[in-house]
């Protein structure tokens, strides 16, 4: 799995890196083909000047899989914040390319 982290006017710093890295790795463990050579996670965040300060983040998420490209945006304060819900959007479209995958569904 490779993932590339785009930044855009700013620069995470080490621990919010870390937290990034973490969350996005619990994604893997819902689907096998995440983990995959051929796959990839690319994390866009751009800071922007905005009126309201909910929406200072702009972060989009894109997982390549073989046959399918997922996507999930999300404006937040906090970059860490943005990944959290992006990867909150993302989980239920991972579970669904496995169950067209495997053709069974999880247990959960």
């Amino acid at each position: 799995m490779n993932i590339l982290h785009l930044e855009k006017g700013f620069v995470y710093s080490d621990r919010q890196l870390l937290q990034i890295a973490r969350k996005v790795g619990k994604m893997a463990t819902y689907c096998k083909r995440i983990k995959d050579e051929s796959s990839s996670i690319r994390i866009d965040a751009d800071a922007r000047s905005t009126k309201k300060g909910r929406d200072k983040m702009k972060v989009s998420m894109t997982v390549e899989l073989p046959g399918k490209v997922l996507r999930a945006e999300s404006r937040r304060p906090d970059p860490v914040e943005a990944v959290d819900r992006c990867i909150e959007k993302l989980e239920p479209q991972i579970k669904k390319y496995k169950e067209l995958r495997t053709g069974r569904r999880s247990k959960k």
